[in-house]
């Protein structure tokens, strides 16, 4: 028999009346076994987001497949705790998860400015921004979750709600993550770094009269994500891909063979104009386009929001001064400790400047404050996977600059602290949503808030922890600068950019107000501007394979002669996908590990045909079917 929420969880009742599908006998769903798990969970959430994020500027919810692994585990380890247990493992899988999320974005761009930053440094400046985002969305618990039960509908917190009810059809989708990640493993152990036997990307290049380069990774994880997100976004995406290397690209290439003279690259002195080769044009010259684009994606998604602020503050204002319920005393103690470790982590990355220890501190706490009350409202609305932490955060982050350039701060070492008080502020954004989005499943199904604030926050502790230890093993690879490098890291390069331009004063312009100007014109449209731009930044290879899984979502959804068929094999699909993604980030971490940390495993060099496109096109073929016949073989439970 199928379990389902009530119709009253999605509303058509007051929120202090809803009763909750566990609605007697205790509300606690912890003992050791859950938290045991949950760590585990959010520790591998946080490392395969890390891992999957920077490779191709999205990330993917852990709140679903949490809740599915967790059901199995608990089912093992914690029978006795049923769901209120298994809710606590979901949670705190997302709390890895958002935190990775969020450090992503801006701890790497240290890296990619020439400088360094240490583990204690980022970890600190990390459970700051966990706890305080915590801590002020504890603040408005009550207003968000409940005062508001039906108006904000929290998308995905209803998807892991029924998720967790039917609960009990968790070991099919564990069979097929679990396929997905054999796949994704497989592949990414003789593609990658790991034994590097083969070649997996697909390249065309032409350096002739029309410029323009096409490649696809043959990538697991990409694959897998593409199939997730489905195919507006991965289309989007590519559109930005085609427009970069088919029509800027090539435009750029077209002017500069009439060049004459001795004028260089502007930042590659050592390349003249007119023998720039594509790998050089889309470097020095596309690259600044498509992050003028993400500015300016990300200034409209700010100036938008604007209403959102002004009303969430307002209405939260009125909420509090009518209601004492919004906070526990743990939930105090949360933001009394986000606000003091953000003071020791402000002066501890400031190198000795009381001044920017402080006003860095104060403002990264104001702009935190602000948009943390966004994004658990924005959560309510849009979930936290389309949540607009770009904008916010590259909002944040001028503000911040212009403060620091105010002040004559304008160092790389002054950079670098600049980018560590960015870290705090994206962490908090990034923290309070996927809390506000934990915190509504617990209120759907019967849990404890306080127990879930109290697990979450360990989970965010944990996340900041493992991020920062990703990041720092794949250092080396993460300051890559060039072609081909392995890591696109599009919303790091964005704030490098950005902030080293505005301090240094040597940001090429141009490119980025002519970036900028195109946004606009894909905003007059009314078409995605970051979701355009992030495909304009990132290798065509990366945007390619997206499209190629979204394709086969595609696919499957139109060979399906029923709607139940259908919905089962999507179901399927995203279970596998995820388990693609898993498979091919944690993997390529381990083996990332094992070559330079460990030094245990020598890459090897493919060679003959197994350096060429031909092999590439193998593997490709092999994913896709290795992928697709376990889906379509779905079995469907009561299928006409």
């Amino acid at each position: 028999m199928d379990k389902k929420l009530s119709k009253d969880a999605y509303g058509g009742v007051a929120g202090k009346d809803y009763v909750p599908y566990i609605s007697s006998g205790s509300k606690s769903g912890g003992n050791i076994a859950v938290l045991i798990i949950g760590i585990i969970l959010a520790a591998l959430f946080a490392a395969s987001t890390a891992y999957s994020g920077m490779k191709s500027g999205l990330t993917v919810a852990a709140g679903i497949p949490g809740s599915i692994i967790g059901s199995a585990f608990i089912a093992i380890f914690a029978k006795q705790k049923g769901i209120l247990g298994k809710n606590l493992v979901q949670g705190m899988s997302s709390g890895g998860e958002s935190i990775a999320s969020g450090m992503i974005f801006v701890l790497p761009a240290i890296l990619l400015i020439g400088s360094k930053v240490t583990f204690l440094q980022g970890f600190v400046v990390g459970v700051g921004g966990v706890l305080f985002g915590i801590g002020i969305a504890s603040l408005v618990h009550n207003y968000l979750i409940v005062e508001e039960h039906g108006k904000l509908m929290y998308p995905e917190s209803m998807a892991i709600s029924e998720t967790l009810v039917a609960s009990e059809g968790a070991g099919e989708s564990m069979k097929y993550m679990g396929i997905g990640f054999g796949i994704g493993g497989v592949i990414t152990i003789i593609t990658s770094s790991f034994l590097n036997v083969t070649n997996n990307v697909i390249s065309y290049v032409n350096e002739s009269f029309y410029k323009w380069k096409f490649e696809v990774e043959v990538n697991p994880l990409l694959l897998g994500i593409g199939f997730i997100v489905g195919m507006d976004v991965s289309l989007m995406m590519f559109a930005g891909a085609i427009l970069s290397n088919f029509a800027i690209l090539p435009l750029i290439g077209y002017f500069i063979s009439l060049g004459q003279g001795s004028a260089t690259v502007w930042n590659n002195p050592d390349v003249a104009i007119n023998a720039m080769q594509v790998k050089h044009i889309a470097g020095s010259y596309v690259k600044y386009i498509g992050a003028g684009m993400m500015l300016s994606g990300g200034f409209i998604g700010a100036i938008k929001l604007i209403p959102t602020i002004i009303s969430s503050i307002k209405e939260t204002l009125n909420a509090k001064s009518s209601s004492s319920n919004g906070s526990s005393s743990a939930g105090n103690l949360i933001i009394l400790g986000g606000i003091v470790i953000g003071f020791i982590g402000g002066f501890m990355i400031s190198g000795g400047n009381v001044g920017m220890a402080i006003a860095g501190s104060i403002l990264s706490l104001f702009l935190s404050l602000l948009f943390v009350i966004v994004s658990g409202r924005l959560t309510g609305t849009i979930g936290t996977s389309n949540l607009p932490v770009s904008g916010m955060t590259i909002a944040s982050i001028v503000i911040v600059t212009l403060l620091f350039v105010a002040m004559g701060w304008k160092t790389p070492e002054n950079n670098r602290s600049l980018l560590l008080f960015g870290t705090f502020i994206v962490t908090a954004i990034s923290a309070a949503g996927g809390y506000c989005q934990s915190q509504k499943v617990t209120f759907i199904v019967g849990g404890d808030k306080n127990e879930m604030q109290k697990y979450f926050a360990i989970a965010g502790i944990v996340g900041a922890a493992v991020v920062t230890g990703v990041i720092l093993v794949l250092s080396s690879q993460l300051a890559m600068t060039g072609d081909n490098v392995p890591f696109a890291l599009p919303q790091a390069n964005l704030m490098s950019t950005l902030t080293a331009g505005i301090m240094s004063g040597k940001l090429p312009w141009v490119m980025i107000i002519v970036g900028a100007f195109m946004g606009v014109v894909l905003f007059l449209l009314d078409l995605p501007v970051m979701t355009i731009a992030i495909g304009f930044y990132l290798p065509i290879a990366t945007t390619t394979i997206i499209l190629i899984g979204a394709f086969m979502r595609l696919f499957v959804e139109k060979i399906s002669k029923s709607e139940k068929v259908k919905e089962t094999r999507v179901a399927n699909g995203i279970s596998l996908s995820s388990g693609l993604v898993a498979g091919g980030s944690i993997i390529g971490l381990v083996g990332i590990i094992l070559i330079n940390v460990v030094k245990i495993v020598k890459a090897g060099e493919p060679s003959g045909f197994a350096a060429s496109n031909g092999m590439a096109y193998v593997i490709l073929i092999a994913l896709i079917i290795a992928s697709l016949v376990p889906i379509l073989n779905s079995k469907v439970k009561d299928a006409e």
